[in-house]
């Protein structure tokens, strides 16, 4: 009876041992605005699903793009807060490196604040672009030439100069492009936020809403945000665990995930060419 069961129990850590070696890392460059979905939604949820490991890294959309095309980063599935960074990797003056992506999901930019802030009252009653030239407040941002998010926070002050009859408004909010005493790299910003090293930031919704931070929305005439695309890159390592992941994201499972992390999910919308698409993803 006991070597019965010392048996068994082999023959499962067998199984076990098994099941490790054909599970795949699939690797994932991901904007970095997504880091609370990705690394405790999506890639917890995938990992379960028991066949595959998500392997993700975030950071700047333009930046990580830089990197797939310098040889500096190699991934199976690349996540972009903006369509337009794929088409800096199309086409072959870019090494083919994508030949299509998928649009699904949108997150509109908002002014999020520390609650402690000194600042927060007047956030809450007077025009968000009046409390930005105040005297002292300390404000965090992406730099618009490694990040979609930089980019757009720059055409929400230049649209609101217009829109509000403001000359000046955007320079005297956010100084020049690449302003170094506002300008961090988006992967520490919401830290910074967090530790009142900055009173208020541009985020998009779902990082607002990830990490429970009070923000005020731009009004309609002035609002920008992201346009999140999936796409595989032409050397993934692993095109069937990459094939899998993207099928997850754009399910039933993926779209719950991130509708509670605060994301907008759109119908997708495919870019690129058809006949490369997997076909397990069903695309229309």
């Amino acid at each position: 009876m006991h070597r019965i069961v010392r048996t068994a129990g082999a023959a499962v850590a067998m199984l076990v041992v098994a099941f490790q070696a054909r599970a795949a890392d699939v690797s994932v460059l991901y904007a970095g605005s997504l880091v609370n979905l990705m690394e405790h939604g999506i890639g917890s949820a995938f990992d379960g699903t028991g066949r595959d490991r998500f392997v993700g890294y975030g950071g700047g959309s333009n930046a990580l793009a830089n990197q797939i095309k310098g040889h500096l980063r190699r991934a199976d599935v690349f996540i972009s807060a903006t369509p337009r960074v794929n088409d800096t990797l199309m086409g072959a003056a870019n090494g083919d490196r994508v030949a299509w992506y998928v649009t699904f999901a949108q997150s509109p930019l908002v002014i999020a604040y520390n609650p402690s802030t000194r600042f927060a009252a007047e956030l809450k009653s007077k025009p968000w672009y009046e409390v930005l030239r105040e005297p002292g407040i300390r404000i965090g941002r992406t730099d618009p030439t490694q990040d979609p998010k930089g980019r757009l926070t720059l055409q929400l002050l230049q649209r609101a100069e217009q829109v509000y009859h403001q000359p000046g408004l955007a320079r005297s909010v956010l100084g020049a492009p690449g302003n170094p005493a506002q300008v961090r790299p988006e992967e520490s910003l919401t830290g910074r936020m967090q530790s009142g090293e900055i009173d208020v930031g541009f985020f998009y919704s779902t990082e607002a809403t990830d990490l429970k931070l009070p923000s005020v929305a731009p009004a309609p005439e002035v609002a920008t945000g992201a346009r999140y695309t999936v796409t595989i890159l032409r050397d993934a390592a692993d095109p069937a665990g990459a094939a899998r992941y993207v099928s997850f994201l754009l399910g039933a499972q993926g779209q719950a995930i991130m509708h509670r992390h605060g994301l907008d999910t759109v119908t997708p919308v495919l870019t690129g060419n058809r006949a490369a698409v997997p076909a397990e993803l069903h695309l229309q």
